[in-house]
């Protein structure tokens, strides 16, 4: 009887240390992650926008591409939305600039994600996978991820978590640095 306790008192000590180290943690911010599409050319993504515009993810070669996968109702998604928006406009959210961020709702509503957008902002393409085709291409679990496509239409990196406006422009310096 007396090992038992002495055994429960321990595994309850382990599992609060474990509690404790989990709540404390930060959050996974811009944790690459390994994909087989990783130096391969990116899966053509087809898919209409918000207002229903076709976009293609072709369109943009020439330019760094962040292809991130969102969900108006991911609370990670809405603390790295204004990253997104610093990195967006410091590279010319336009279209114009040497990247572009393009956003794939997951399992969302348009009319949710709509709203997301018209409180948060944001003017970059919103798609719309309703059947989940261009998560699939990629080999998303779930939001938020994103993907970095060179200008050449290269997948350079998939991120698992948050993205940072900072971390998304020190990988692309080291994407360059590397070419």
């Amino acid at each position: 009887m007396r090992v038992a306790r002495w055994a429960a008192v321990a595994v309850a000590m382990v599992m609060v240390g474990l509690v404790a180290l989990l709540a404390t943690r930060d959050a996974s911010r811009n944790t690459a992650a390994a994909s087989p599409l990783i130096s391969k050319p990116a899966p053509e993504v087809i898919a209409p926008d918000l207002d229903g515009t076709t976009i293609r993810l072709s369109q943009y070669r020439g330019r760094y591409v962040v292809l991130n996968f969102f969900a108006s109702w991911c609370v990670p998604c809405a603390r790295e939305h204004d990253d997104l928006q610093r990195f967006a406009t410091r590279h010319g959210a336009s279209g114009t600039g040497d990247a572009q961020v393009v956003a794939v709702l997951f399992d969302d509503e348009p009319a949710e994600a709509r709203a997301f957008f018209e409180e948060r902002g944001g003017d970059w393409p919103v798609l719309v996978d309703s059947r989940g085709k261009v998560a699939l291409d990629f080999g998303v679990r779930g939001p938020p991820e994103s993907f970095v496509v060179d200008p050449d239409g290269v997948v350079v990196a998939r991120i698992v978590g948050e993205v940072t406006d900072t971390g998304l422009d020190r990988l692309i310096a080291q994407v360059e640095a590397e070419r």
